[in-house]
C-alpha cells in the first residue's frame, strides 16, 4: 500500500456563503465525490460512498489565528508546535521549530521504520545554488523535512520528464519567469503524481497557491485556483487504485475559504480521505481531531499493512 499526502496550504472548511469560492464556483470533482455537496463545513463529519471528510482543528489549543510555520511543523511531525511555542508562528520555522523538524520530520520517521518517502515538488536552479550545509531561514517546513532526511530534491529536469510536480500544478508560474518547461494540464499533473507515488510508501505534494489567493483578496484569482485544484484532485482520484492506494488531502490552517477577509481563519481544515484503509485512518484521526494527529495516524496505517487485529469496518464520523 502507498499513501499520497497532498498538503494544501491555507484551506479551511468554510460555510456555504458567497465569500467561499468552493461554494460559488463550479467544482465538478468535489460535487460528485461529496454527492452533491460543496467542500464546506456543512459537508464535513460525514461518510460518503467514496470519501470520508473530517474537519480538524488547526488552532491546536492556542489563542490566535493559526499560522504556517507552527501548523506545518505540526502536520509534518505530529508534534503540537504551537503549544510548544506558546503561540502561532507565521511564515518560515525559527530555530526552535527547525530543531523539531530535524528530529521528528516525517521522512525521518518513515526511514526509522524502514519505510520510504518522497517529496515530489520541483525546485528552481537558484535553490540548488543556495543549498549548503547551512540551513537557510527562508526554508519551508516541507523543504526542511526533505533536507534533514537526506533526500534528493527534484529539479526542473525532473519536471520536464514527468518525475516532479511544480507548486502551481501546471508550470505556468515557471513559464512566466522564463523557464523552458512545458505547460501541463491539471489532469496530467494528477496522473503524474499517482505514477510517481507507486515507487514509495508515502508521497508528499505541497500546493500553496490557495494561501496566496486567500491573502490576495481577489475572487477571480481564488476562482482560478479552486477550479485548477478541483481538476487536479479529480485526476488523482481517477488514477489511483483504491484497493492499493490511500489519498489524504489536508491543510495547516484556513484562508481561501473565506474571501471576505485577507488573513487566516480559525475554521477547521479538511481531512479528505479516499482509498485503501480509509476507515482505519478515520478511526485513528478520531482520537485527536486536530492536525497534530494527522501524521501519527498515517504512520499507524502504514505500519499496519499487515495488521495483527482487524478494526471494525465502520468509519462513521459521528
Amino acid at each position: 500500500m502507498s499513501v499520497i499526502f497532498i498538503f494544501i496550504d491555507g484551506l479551511g472548511l468554510g460555510s456555504q456563503e458567497e465569500s467561499n469560492p468552493f461554494f460559488v464556483n463550479d467544482t465538478p470533482f468535489f460535487t460528485e465525490i461529496l454527492e452533491g455537496s460543496h467542500l464546506s463545513s456543512e459537508a464535513a463529519e460525514r461518510e460518503y460512498r467514496q470519501v470520508s471528510l473530517l474537519g480538524l482543528d488547526a488552532t491546536l489549543g492556542v489563542d490566535g489565528l493559526p499560522q504556517s510555520a507552527t501548523g506545518q511543523t505540526t502536520l509534518f511531525t505530529g508534534i503540537n508546535a504551537a503549544k510548544i511555542m506558546g503561540r502561532h508562528l507565521r511564515a518560515f520555522p525559527n530555530r526552535r521549530l527547525r530543531k523539531i523538524l530535524s528530529e521528528k520530520g516525517m521522512f525521518l520517521q518513515l526511514q526509522k521504520r524502514s519505510l520510504n518517502g518522497t517529496f515530489v515538488n520541483s525546485y528552481r536552479p537558484e535553490f540548488f545554488a543556495s543549498l549548503s550545509s547551512e540551513v537557510k531561514r527562508s526554508f519551508s517546513c516541507s523543504t526542511l523535512i526533505n533536507y534533514y532526511a537526506g533526500l534528493q530534491f527534484r529539479t526542473l529536469d525532473d519536471l520536464k520528464t514527468g518525475n516532479a510536480i511544480n507548486m502551481d500544478i501546471t508550470n505556468e508560474s515557471l513559464r512566466e519567469k522564463g523557464f523552458d518547461v512545458p505547460l501541463v494540464s491539471p489532469e496530467e499533473a494528477g496522473k503524474r503524481l499517482v505514477h510517481i507515488s507507486r515507487g514509495y510508501d508515502l508521497t508528499l505534494y505541497e500546493y500553496f497557491m490557495t494561501d496566496i489567493a486567500g491573502h490576495s483578496g481577489d475572487p477571480a484569482m481564488a476562482a482560478e485556483v479552486v477550479k485548477k485544484l478541483d481538476k487536479f484532485l479529480g485526476s488523482v482520484v481517477e488514477n489511483i487504485n483504491p484497493e492499493r492506494e490511500l489519498l489524504l488531502v489536508t491543510s495547516d490552517h484556513g484562508n481561501i475559504e473565506d474571501m471576505s477577509v485577507r488573513v487566516h481563519t480559525i475554521n477547521p481544515v479538511p481531512a479528505l480521505i479516499i482509498g485503501k484503509d480509509r476507515c482505519k485512518l478515520v478511526n485513528f484521526l478520531k482520537a485527536k481531531r486536530d492536525i497534530s494527529g494527522v501524521f501519527p495516524a498515517v504512520l499507524k496505517v502504514l505500519a499496519e499493512r499487515k495488521p495483527v487485529q482487524v478494526l471494525p469496518d465502520d468509519c462513521s464520523i459521528g
